[in-house]
């Protein structure tokens, strides 16, 4: 089932969520769903505050970014990405290393924005699979990106608070926009200030 997602303002965006247990309910229907509702909107992640839950749990699939570039070559960050799915419940970012690297970031939540956000380049993350198998693994490149972007929302974190002041005070009207319903959007959204028809 697609679920839509919830849009920039919306305050399930900005709360740290909760960690949940093994028997929290209907968490295959959930997952699933995430998917769906994540590759319809053509996505490489989406956590579960996205989705109007706040809790500890996110979703990746990073074989977009393993297609080959106009020169027929693999981008050397997107080593491993084409079997890169992968469900987090309750990670815990144990360690980011390595240098910082820029890359425009987007979101399924703040559509039709991208901006440069630095990132460690790799990423040491323990959590439980969708089987409740505990996980400890290291991730670089963009599956390492990934995974910090999704891990900073169920933290309550946007990308956009990782852009400068002035580049957010820029955007500022177009954000706005976004949570008025004021944006062209082709996947389910639910808008926080959209006005309710009478």
């Amino acid at each position: 089932m697609i679920l839509p997602i919830v849009a920039y303002g919306d305050a399930v965006l900005k709360k740290e969520a909760e960690e949940i247990e093994e028997k929290y309910p209907n968490l295959d229907d959930l997952i699933a769903n995430m998917f769906e509702t994540m590759y319809e909107a053509s996505g490489v992640g989406l956590a579960a505050p996205q989705i109007g839950k706040s809790i500890r749990l996110f979703i990746v699939d990073g074989s977009p970014f393993a297609e080959p570039e106009e020169d027929g070559e693999l981008d050397p960050k997107a080593k491993g990405l084409e079997d890169f799915k992968k469900v987090f419940i309750n990670p815990i970012i144990e360690e980011e290393s390595g240098e910082e690297w820029g890359f425009n970031e987007g979101c399924l939540s703040i559509p039709d924005i991208r901006e440069e956000v630095y990132r460690k380049e790799k990423v040491t993350i323990s959590y439980y699979n969708e089987k409740w198998e505990l996980k400890e693994e290291e991730f670089d490149g963009y599956a390492a990106r990934i995974i910090q972007h999704e891990y900073d929302h169920v933290d309550g974190i946007l990308f956009t608070d990782r852009i400068s002041t002035l580049k957010k005070r820029l955007l500022s009207k177009k954000l706005t926009n976004i949570s008025k319903g004021i944006t062209d959007v082709k996947y389910k959204m639910r808008f926080p200030l959209r006005k309710k028809k009478r």
